[in-house]
């Protein structure tokens, strides 16, 4: 993309070593590594297996010849912040609709799934939620009961102020 983005930014890392240690095959048009590069730097990765995968990029190497890294940086943890009120909605325009929309209360640093269990805990009849652990961490396999249907190409999407979130 014109941003420097390649793919989304879970495929950074691979797609950064991929280019990295195969340039010599690519010419004459050069990829914008810099661009690319301030993309990664610019965020802030949360899940192990990402930063597994762009931390070799970061060095100049691939998981091929990654074994002379033994350093891995430690990620700062924020300390907790002023509570926020956060307000959503869930909708279901598929089958058997639904609209519901509330607010929860959460430390000013919480995460998506954060906000997701505290209103699951507050209001159950509301808002429920199942998840199941993958490689990237967890991922909302349903929500009010309405599972995501690989089959029929049916899934939760998330939006911020009508935007789709890059994660999440």
């Amino acid at each position: 993309r014109g941003n420097g983005m390649i793919g989304n930014i879970y495929s950074m890392g691979l797609a950064l070593q991929a280019l990295e240690t195969s340039s010599e095959f690519y010419a004459p048009r050069k990829w914008d590594r810099a661009q690319a590069f301030s993309v990664v730097y610019a965020h802030d990765y949360q899940q192990p297996m990402a930063i597994a995968q762009v931390l070799p990029a970061l060095v100049g190497k691939s998981y091929l010849n990654a074994g002379g890294l033994c350093q891995v940086p430690t990620l700062p943890l924020s300390p907790p912040t002023a509570p926020t009120t956060v307000q959503f909605s869930i909708t279901n325009t598929l089958k058997n609709y639904f609209h519901y929309s509330t607010s929860v209360c959460v430390p000013g640093n919480s995460t998506l799934l954060d906000v997701m269990k505290v209103a699951r805990n507050e209001k159950p009849d509301i808002f429920c939620f199942k998840t199941k652990w993958t490689s990237w961490g967890p991922y909302v396999t349903s929500i009010h009961g309405l599972a995501a249907n690989e089959t029929e190409g049916t899934y939760w999407q998330f939006f911020s102020c009508w935007s789709p979130l890059q994660e999440g």
